[in-house]
């Protein structure tokens, strides 16, 4: 294939030959006998990317309507539906379905999501979110985390311990867990770090502006003691922005020496923390810059959309990049960094600089710079994933004067 007129984001216009799942060329290119798609000078960035979604809870805010707002609520919400039997296989796959289709048609290409599994989830949320992600199978790549709650230490974690090793089993791409609910917070990590063997990890961290959980630090001192090679991120780690410049510094220090990344979602954290803040309310991100002064990688994600945890949110990471622009003070090309290639970092892809031998993963969006794309959030975009165009997004805006 072969797209032409691609305005990149250092204002070259370029084509570029797309083989193999490949950029195999890129220029002034003449075409040859293959398919050819003008994208009509469209800037034309690395594609975004997802690195924390709750795919089977997504869109149930009307399923699970939360009575308060708040985090309590939301479980309540949660557990009255779950255990009133709403949700169930079928309806799960196309939720997941309908949810995949909207991050694929703004740009998103790869995808990792945290699915329930447990005591009271047992594995069925994983197998609907397999089924879904078997469909959508060369549009969207998409990984799939085991997130077992507590307890997970002691006698009373057994039947948890054995749901992660099940969901092992069954195909999880990924190990997770909530060591911060734990009163054994290095004891819950080293069981799930026993279990997922090889597997990468990803936690929630610390989704709490109490300064004195930090099983963060736990993390990073478990990594390294246990010399770990494969991938470790650290999601939320909300108390760490709570902490003095000086903490920060050696803390951000810690996560960098073992290779732990960290993912900060600040749609979800900015709706559920600080309720009890009524004066310079917290704004429940992590400690962006100072992570990433030390060498962490540090990526932003989407969280929860549209479910009890966060009633609003469009599955759009332009969404994320605004607001790591209003409430993390950073600037427009960071924040989108932050949504496109440091996610593909975060989750082992390789970046994507629209140079020979990159992925042919892109987003075409009519828009003039990353600023407006991120500030407008326009709706025209065209997303190629592995080569091919696999999803198209228009609109039309008449005012009538």
């Amino acid at each position: 294939m072969l797209v032409t007129n691609c305005r990149l984001a250092d204002g070259r216009l370029v084509d570029l030959r797309l083989v193999d799942g490949v950029i195999a060329e890129v220029g002034r290119l003449h075409a040859g006998d293959e398919p050819v798609v003008d994208v009509g000078e469209w800037l034309t960035l690395p594609p975004m990317a997802e690195p924390h979604a709750h795919l089977d809870k997504a869109l149930t805010a009307e399923l699970a309507p939360n009575p308060t707002g708040d985090l309590q609520g939301a479980i309540d919400a949660w557990s009255a539906a779950s255990d009133g039997g709403v949700f169930g296989h079928d309806e799960m796959v196309g939720r997941i379905g309908r949810a995949l289709d909207q991050l694929v048609a703004n740009g998103v290409t790869v995808v990792r999501s945290h699915v329930n599994v447990g005591e009271h989830a047992g594995l069925w949320h994983l197998a609907a979110a397999r089924e879904a992600v078997r469909r959508h199978s060369g549009v969207v790549d998409v990984e799939l985390v085991a997130l077992t709650h507590s307890p997970m230490v002691g006698p009373e974690g057994e039947t948890n311990r054995a749901s992660l090793a099940a969901a092992v089993d069954a195909g999880s791409d990924l190990v997770g867990g909530c060591p911060h609910f734990e009163p054994d917070g290095r004891g819950s990590i080293d069981a799930a770090l026993d279990i997922a063997a090889d597997l990468p990890i990803d936690f929630h961290c610390d989704e709490t502006l109490d300064p004195t959980v930090l099983t963060v630090c736990d993390l990073a001192r478990a990594v390294t003691e246990r010399g770990i090679e494969q991938s470790v991120t650290a999601s939320h780690c909300v108390s760490l922005g709570m902490q003095t410049p000086d903490v920060q510094e050696r803390i951000a220090g810690e996560l960098a020496a073992a290779g732990v990344s960290v993912v900060t979602l600040p749609s979800t954290n900015l709706f559920l923390q600080g309720r009890d803040h009524t004066v310079a309310t917290p704004r429940g991100l992590t400690a962006i810059h100072a992570l990433r002064a030390a060498g962490v990688i540090v990526a932003a994600g989407g969280d929860n959309v549209q479910d009890p945890f966060n009633l609003i949110g469009r599955f759009d990471p332009l969404e994320t990049a605004a607001l790591l622009v209003l409430a993390g003070h950073v600037l427009p090309d960071q924040a989108y960094d932050m949504v496109s290639n440091d996610v593909r970092r975060v989750l082992g892809r390789p970046a994507v600089r629209f140079e020979v031998g990159d992925p042919a993963d892109f987003v075409c969006i009519d828009t003039p710079s990353i600023r407006t794309a991120i500030a407008e959030a326009p709706a025209d975009r065209l997303t190629f994933q592995a080569g091919r165009l696999v999803a198209s997004s228009t609109s039309n805006r008449t005012v009538h004067r």
